[in-house]
């Protein structure tokens, strides 16, 4: 049995940049599964816009969507006070930061502006995101206190660098955040490690998705399947690791 069925014990989990590719077929896959959790708490910059995402809401209640520009501090620190109202004093389970974008660039067409945009984007990010909800990510660690390591997680689910044999295998890794957000989880392993919650980051492979494009091997169902079951099955071993989207340990 896949350890996803976990999620069922989880009170919730928040997913940033929820309207497409990865992050909508997470909601997707977590409401629709035998182990969906309490809330499942789906941000984006334009609900308006994402007609997907507003479908399954309108399918399964358990769907909250708030707006969130992760890149927009006003737009964070309201999705904060959003966030509070849903999740009261039992707190934020699981935070996945999924928000992403892809610039491409090589040496010679690389800019300082697409550089700060993209680290903006990948790696600043997700910290201040994880910083705007870590006491509510702690309330749910002493809440939980004593369950699966899963009930108290913050996962950084990205692409941040892939050491896979598979000619072409991640194609969007440019001159990008590459080994930065990697170096971002570790640190946040070491600093959240006495609060006891559990952080890592994982891969999610080449995907078919406007990210990853039309050749990409997986599919975003396949993909998210494995790192649900993936998360499911996380223990304190895994802190402050990098994990392939099949449960493999990533050397960088």
């Amino acid at each position: 049995m896949s350890a996803a069925v976990n999620f069922k014990k989880c009170g919730s989990v928040l997913i940033t940049g929820a309207s497409r590719g990865l992050g909508l077929q997470l909601v997707d896959s977590l409401a629709s599964g035998q182990f969906s959790p309490g809330k499942i708490i789906a941000t984006c910059r334009n609900p308006g816009n994402a007609q997907e995402l507003q479908e399954l809401a309108e399918k399964h209640p358990n769907i909250h969507i708030i707006t969130l520009d992760v890149v927009n501090q006003e737009s964070i620190e309201k999705s904060v006070e959003e966030v509070s109202k849903l999740v009261q004093e039992e707190g934020l389970n699981c935070l996945i930061n999924n928000a992403g974008i892809k610039v491409e660039a090589d040496f010679h067409s690389v800019t300082a502006e697409m550089m700060i945009e993209n680290f903006h984007t990948n790696t600043v990010a997700p910290l201040m995101i994880t910083k705007v909800f870590f006491i509510y990510i702690l309330c749910a660690s002493s809440w939980h206190r004593g369950r699966l390591f899963l009930t108290h997680s913050l996962l950084l689910l990205k692409n941040p660098f892939c050491n896979c044999a598979r000619p072409n295998c991640c194609p969007d890794v440019f001159y990008n955040h590459r080994l930065a957000l990697n170096m971002v989880s570790r640190c946040m392993a070491v600093d959240l490690e006495p609060d006891g919650i559990l952080c890592m980051a994982i891969h999610p492979g080449w995907v078919r998705t406007d990210m990853g494009g039309s050749e990409a091997p997986l599919s975003p169902e396949d993909s998210i399947s494995f790192m649900l079951s993936v998360i499911g099955g996380l223990t304190e071993k895994d802190h402050g690791s990098f994990l392939n989207f099949t449960g493999e340990q990533i050397p960088w």
